[in-house]
C-alpha cells in the first residue's frame, strides 16, 4: 500500500504510526510542509492519507505561517476521500479533515496535555475498527481544540475533557484528535518545542508535568493503534 503523510512540524512526525509502517513494509511518501515540500495535485498518488498535528488551526493564514496551506490541504483531502481512499487525520490533521468534511472546528471544552483515559460511545463500540478495543483506554493528548461535526459524521470515542477524541466521517475516513502515535521520542520533541505551552497551561485538570509526560508508558496505546491501521487497511 502507498500510504502519503503531510507533516507541519519537524516534532510532530508519525511516531508509532511510521513503526506500524515499517513493519508492514507499506510503501511511504511525504509532504514535509515545513520543509516547503509541495502538496500532490491529486490523489492519485496513494491509497491512504495521514494528515499529522501541529501548532497551526484550520483558520491559519499563510501571512501568519507562509508553509501552511490550509485550504489547498482541505482540498487534497476531500479528493481523497471522494476517491475513496482511507484518510486519517491526527490532531491538526483531524480538525482540517473535519472542516474539509464541512464541519467548524471549536475549542475543546478543556486543554489535554498527557496521558488520559479515552473511552468508546456506543456507536464506537459497534465500530468493526474499534470491537475489539476495551471500553476506556489510555491515549495520549496534546491539544485545546476538537474537529468539527457533520450530518454524517459518527463521534466514536470522548474524554472527560473532551467530548470529540475519535470520529467517523465516513467509511475509512477517521479523525484521532488523541494521539495514539505518541512514542517516548516523539514526546520528548513535543516537549523540548512546546515547553512555553506546558509552562503556561501548568496546574490545568488534565494537563501533565514534562516529568510525567516522560514517565507515562505510551506502548498499551500504541498497540492499539496498530490494531486499528490494521482493520483500516484490510
Amino acid at each position: 500500500m502507498i500510504i502519503h503523510f503531510i507533516i507541519h512540524e519537524a516534532f510532530e512526525g508519525p511516531g508509532a504510526i511510521q513503526n506500524w509502517v515499517e513493519t508492514n513494509k507499506h510503501t511511504c511518501t511525504y509532504t514535509r510542509v515545513y520543509n516547503g515540500d509541495k502538496l500532490p495535485n491529486s490523489s492519485n498518488g496513494f491509497e491512504m492519507l495521514v494528515v499529522m498535528g501541529g501548532p497551526q488551526s484550520p483558520a491559519t493564514t499563510m501571512e501568519e505561517c507562509a508553509y501552511f496551506d490550509s485550504r489547498a490541504e482541505q482540498q487534497l483531502i476531500r479528493q481523497a476521500v471522494e476517491a475513496g481512499k482511507k484518510v486519517l487525520g491526527v490532531c491538526l490533521g483531524a480538525q482540517l479533515l473535519s472542516n474539509a468534511m464541512g464541519g467548524t472546528t471549536v475549542a475543546s471544552p478543556k486543554k489535554e496535555i498527557g496521558l488520559y483515559a479515552v473511552t468508546l460511545t456506543e456507536a464506537g463500540q459497534k465500530d468493526e475498527l474499534f470491537d475489539c478495543f476495551p471500553e476506556t483506554f489510555a491515549c495520549g493528548h496534546w491539544h485545546g481544540d476538537m474537529p468539527g461535526l457533520t450530518d454524517e459524521s459518527v463521534v466514536i470515542a470522548q474524554s472527560e475533557g473532551c467530548p470529540r477524541q475519535i470520529i467517523r466521517f465516513a467509511p475509512k475516513v477517521y479523525a484521532f484528535q488523541c494521539h495514539f502515535e505518541f512514542t517516548p521520542d516523539a514526546i520528548e520533541a513535543m516537549i523540548t518545542n512546546c515547553s512555553d505551552e506546558l509552562e503556561l497551561e501548568k496546574g490545568k485538570p488534565f494537563v501533565q508535568t514534562a516529568e510525567q509526560l516522560q514517565a507515562n508508558d505510551y506502548s498499551d496505546t500504541n498497540q492499539l493503534l496498530y490494531r486499528f491501521l490494521d482493520g483500516l487497511v484490510k
